[in-house]
């Protein structure tokens, strides 16, 4: 039992780290020597995003509302899990922790979606010929992670 926690803990603290670094770090598009995130664009400096403020830029308010709260979930996640697994009696399932981590999981997904399918209505034309950036890319590889944990959480059993 002690093997399976560390895994679940394991699965959880990385899928945490993964949702932090794609949420915060600048490099979600590339280009040139140009690195744009959900905030800044930057090379040697940073400036906010040029079109922020535009109609289109929803689009981008969604992406960061839904990786923040992501990142959010992901932390009352394991929080959740702390608490129940000292207060859960022995046989009861981790429920509530697998759908909090669920809607982590529904919220990178929608996130990372969103970006993917709107990134040139909130970017300037110049950096239009890009590609996307490693955040972006862990986004997507933290969606998967904070899935299987979630489905690992739904199925896990307190035992002795």
């Amino acid at each position: 039992m002690l093997v399976i926690l560390a895994a679940v803990t394991i699965f959880h603290v990385i899928s945490a780290v993964l949702l932090f670094i794609s949420t915060i770090h600048n490099a979600w598009w590339a280009s040139g020597n140009f690195y744009i995130d959900l905030w800044y664009a930057c090379n040697t400096t940073c400036y906010p995003v040029v079109n922020r403020e535009s109609s289109a830029a929803g689009y981008l308010q969604a992406v960061q509302a839904t990786m923040i709260l992501a990142t959010i979930l992901c932390c009352v996640g394991f929080v959740v899990f702390t608490l129940q697994l000292f207060r859960l009696k022995q046989g009861e399932r981790f429920v509530f922790t697998g759908i909090v981590q669920l809607l982590s999981a529904l919220c990178v997904m929608v996130g990372a979606s969103i970006y993917t399918a709107q990134h040139e209505n909130f970017q300037e034309k110049k950096f239009r010929d890009g590609n996307y950036g490693y955040s972006f890319v862990l986004a997507w590889i933290a969606f998967p992670v904070t899935l299987i944990s979630a489905l690992m959480y739904l199925t896990l059993r307190k035992r002795k």
